[in-house]
């Protein structure tokens, strides 16, 4: 491909980058700043009275600060997960990776079919209440390890392989046990990994609307995403308060993506460019 053709695929691939992630972060942010009435009419014009911090301050005071226990419930269901995970799939990588045995090829398929086979709502919550944790949130913080446990996994597993065995073997000489291998010598590698499951895992749970909805219900519990039902109904909808909420629950997850990005792609290609 000569330079002239690959900078024309790159220049379109940049557009219909802005076009399909732009347009509506626009879209939302214009309808953010009208009043109701503007609003309602859902279009991309430019308001003919700016009032962002009126609408900002009215979704915060609605429903005696329900935004604020939201965001709350939010932060501490992705920051428990993410702990969780970070944890779990990384010795679950661990053990994978440098042991094979019979077990492996049932491990293996164990994890992919996390990856393919949907969840099932209806029998995830029977089993939440008869371990007495549905609504609660060390059922919901299982639940979303559950979700992001193959993914995470499998991330762990490919960048592990690209950290030599005689490390273990060196350690193993020095008298080093298995927990105070993996967590004094491996763990430490594994940071540009590490960095893309909190990216991307802080991201999904974040902003995750289904789980929450169905396993961790009441208004005590709701999560950002859930407040969008404050201001939506059968027969009155306040788009412009709407729209604002949705402006200011987008605000975290995508200042984390923009910071970490690079972390990103570098976590997530480490594993198969050195091995």
């Amino acid at each position: 491909m000569s330079r002239l053709n690959r900078s024309a695929v790159e220049a379109f691939a940049v557009l219909c980058s802005i076009v399909l992630f732009g347009v509506p972060l626009y879209f939302v942010f214009v309808n953010a700043m009208k009043s109701a009435q503007e609003a309602s009419l859902m279009n991309m014009n430019w308001p003919s009275r700016v009032q962002l911090w009126t609408n900002i301050k009215e979704v915060v005071q609605i429903r005696d600060y329900m935004l604020l226990r939201a965001f709350w419930n939010s932060s501490l269901l992705t920051l428990l997960s993410i702990a969780v995970l970070i944890v779990v799939c990384s010795m679950a990588a661990f053990v994978m990776q440098r042991r094979s045995g019979r077990l492996s090829p049932w491990l293996n398929f164990l994890v992919l079919s996390g990856l393919i086979i949907p969840p099932a709502i209806v029998p995830t919550i029977w089993v939440l209440q008869k371990a007495a944790l549905f609504k609660t949130l060390t059922g919901i913080v299982l639940v979303e390890v559950a979700l992001s446990l193959p993914f995470c996994v499998l991330l762990y597993r490919g960048f592990m392989g690209a950290i030599p065995r005689e490390i273990d073997e060196a350690a193993v000489v020095d008298g080093y046990g298995g927990y105070r291998l993996f967590f004094t010598i491996i763990f430490p590698l594994l940071k540009p990994v590490t960095a893309t499951v909190i990216v991307t895992s802080s991201v999904s749970i974040f902003n995750d609307f289904t789980n929450p909805l169905y396993f961790f219900p009441g208004a005590k519990n709701a999560t950002v995403q859930l407040t969008l039902y404050n201001f939506t109904s059968q027969f009155v909808s306040q788009w412009n308060l709407l729209f604002t909420d949705i402006l200011l629950i987008t605000i975290p997850p995508l200042v984390l993506f923009l910071f970490f990005n690079n972390k990103i792609v570098a976590g997530m290609t480490a594993g198969s460019v050195k091995g």
